[in-house]
């Protein structure tokens, strides 16, 4: 059983949860479902680290607005984790558990809808922000990148609708890859999340690489249990390369150029 989180001050997340709950029966604090449940908290979501105190489920998948610098209109998806100080939630040097089935499912849904959504790119993001502390699977579904996006009830429920198909249905299993390099927003892994065989775990973009050593590398590896594959662009490590060559080597993740 998953449970659907949004903070209530966050506009596109209480949104998206108000749609949500309209089918769903109010049980004190939480809205029940057949096959997940949905909760509206009054704290920053990015510092929910807190939840399973309060609520313990299989996983966690938090409803948010996206923003971004360069206003560029977006739907975005992606795990949450920090590789170095905790600026925006969770705790310094550590990953959440990702959700790389449902996240896979999501994006490739999303992409059929893309018509729908044609002012919009529909990428991934790389690993940021809290909650980091959780001990079930924890993915971010955003809606970008203005109030006016957020607000929209239109677009809002558009997203939540195939946020609750996808809730209903058990994501297929796929190899799972821990992702090296790239931009924040990494082209080449949101191809291969939507287009390929892979799905994706932790994401560490090519800035976060500097911060790379074993002991993170070992937790980010533990966190990610399912992982086979570690995909990195060779373009995109910087000169960073030869030390993410160096601790794929010491695991037994095989190493895909690309």
């Amino acid at each position: 059983m998953q449970l659907l989180v949004a903070y209530q001050s966050d506009p596109a997340g209480s949104n998206m949860a108000s749609f949500i709950s309209k089918n769903m029966t109010q049980n004190g604090d939480v809205y029940r479902g057949k096959n997940f449940d949905l909760a509206i908290i009054s704290t920053p979501a990015i510092s929910a680290d807190w939840l399973e105190e309060k609520y313990n489920y299989d996983g966690y998948v938090f409803l948010s607005k996206h923003a971004s610098e360069s206003g560029t209109l977006a739907l975005t998806c992606h795990s949450t984790g920090n590789f170095a100080d905790a600026q925006f939630g969770g705790n310094p040097r550590q990953v959440a558990i990702p959700h790389p089935y449902l996240q896979k499912s999501y994006m490739q849904h999303l992409w059929k809808k893309r018509n729908v959504f044609s002012k919009f790119e529909i990428t991934i993001e790389a690993t940021h922000h809290g909650p980091t502390a959780l001990s079930k699977p924890t993915l971010f579904i955003e809606i970008g990148t203005t109030r006016k996006e957020w607000n929209d009830k239109k677009l809002c429920e558009s997203v939540a609708t195939i946020v609750v198909d996808e809730m209903l249905e058990q994501p297929k299993i796929h190899d799972v890859a821990i992702c090296f390099g790239g931009t924040h927003y990494p082209k080449k892994f949101n191809k291969e999340l939507i287009e390929g065989e892979l799905a994706l775990g932790t994401v560490i973009p090519k800035h976060a690489l500097d911060n790379l050593n074993e002991d993170i590398f070992s937790h980010i590896v533990k966190r990610n249990k399912e992982a086979k594959f570690a995909l990195v662009d060779w373009s995109g490590v910087g000169t960073n390369k030869q030390k993410v060559v160096d601790l794929i080597e010491k695991t037994e993740l095989e190493l895909i150029r690309v």
